[in-house]
């Protein structure tokens, strides 16, 4: 007997990385080996020394094709072993593992729109439809389109093991969200790739594709955001540890280095508009969408709890997003002796 092993890794596309996937057949009981591909076909490598290698660094359960199967997130390496430039994994695993004393985790908003050809699903043939607001979490089919999608798509991420916290729908139509966490900053990025995988494999099996554009559509609507939850230990005891960490988010150089690396087309999603703040300002407050970092109302009530970094993308890199923050705000807090 023998079992589908799906391969699956990040390649070199710029400015926005696209997920690669291929098979291998192993026998029953085989360890995960490491595996190769033509890195000249996936902008990572030129044709006359193409091998790149594949190291499984992540597997679970393959919810589509069911029985003993399995997905695999691999790393990028070159053949000598040594990680490939392309490779972001790779940068966070050090950060990850330097502050791991101050348990740094992460819940990331995922949000996305479905496509039906080149119209957002939902939309009208030839013109647009009612101004968004309604669609926020809605029902009835005249505001929600691709529910059927969302709900195979969630039940394959349980089926895989995934640490789905829930869904819902946003408030263009055809624009969806699901949220992972809270794991850890390797976990929780792992663990969004891998949903992301699903997401566009559950969606090709309804003819329609899902796309993780920061503005899908031009004009008055929201933008698509991966909105980035994060807390350590101390901020889960210490409301000091909350400022802290917003104070570090905003110091100096770090609003417009973090910025930077959110996702391409960042400053047509951050506007000032539709619940943003602008891309080269910084701001934080309670209860407030409107600013670079939110803190919730329950948190400044509680005494403890999280923030949230509403800058990243949709098509943000999560390794990137939570190799800065972590980066940031756990040093942040040391410096304020507050681990």
């Amino acid at each position: 007997m023998s079992y589908k092993a799906e391969y699956i890794w990040i390649d070199g596309t710029e400015p926005t990385a696209k997920l690669r996937s291929k098979t291998k057949i192993l026998a029953d009981g085989a360890e995960l080996p490491i595996w190769g591909f033509d890195g000249s076909s996936t902008n990572q490598a030129e044709g006359h020394a193409s091998d790149r290698v594949l190291q499984p660094v992540f597997s679970c359960p393959d919810p589509i094709r069911g029985g003993t199967n399995v997905l695999v997130l691999c790393e990028v390496l070159n053949i000598d072993m040594t990680p490939h430039e392309s490779n972001t994994r790779a940068l966070l695993r050090p950060v990850a593992e330097k502050f791991a004393g101050q348990e740094p985790i992460f819940g990331i908003e995922q949000e996305y729109t479905f496509f039906d050809g080149v119209r957002p699903l939902g939309f009208p043939v030839g013109g647009f439809p009612a101004a968004q607001g309604g669609y926020y979490c809605g029902v009835g089919s005249d505001e929600i389109f691709g529910r059927d999608i969302v709900e195979k798509h969630l039940d394959h991420c349980l089926a895989a093991g995934l640490e789905i916290s829930g869904i819902n729908a946003e408030v263009m139509p055809g624009q969806w969200e699901f949220q992972v966490g809270p794991l850890g900053p390797l976990e929780v990025s792992d663990q969004l790739w891998i949903a992301r995988w699903l997401l566009y494999r559950t969606a090709e099996d309804f003819n329609v594709s899902a796309t993780l554009n920061p503005k899908p559509v031009k004009g008055d609507w929201n933008g698509a955001g991966a909105h980035t939850n994060f807390s350590t230990r101390a901020m889960r005891e210490d409301y000091r540890a909350i400022i802290s960490a917003c104070e570090a988010l905003g110091e100096g150089s770090k609003p417009l280095d973090h910025v930077k690396n959110y996702g391409a087309g960042i400053d047509e999603r951050l506007t000032g508009l539709h619940e943003t703040a602008p891309w080269n300002e910084f701001s934080y407050g309670v209860s407030d969408r409107g600013a670079s970092v939110r803190i919730p109302w329950q948190v400044e009530k509680d005494g403890k709890g999280y923030i949230e970094d509403r800058r990243p993308n949709a098509n943000v890199d999560p390794y990137v997003v939570t190799r800065l923050i972590t980066d940031t705000c756990c040093t942040g807090l040391e410096k304020d002796n507050l681990i």
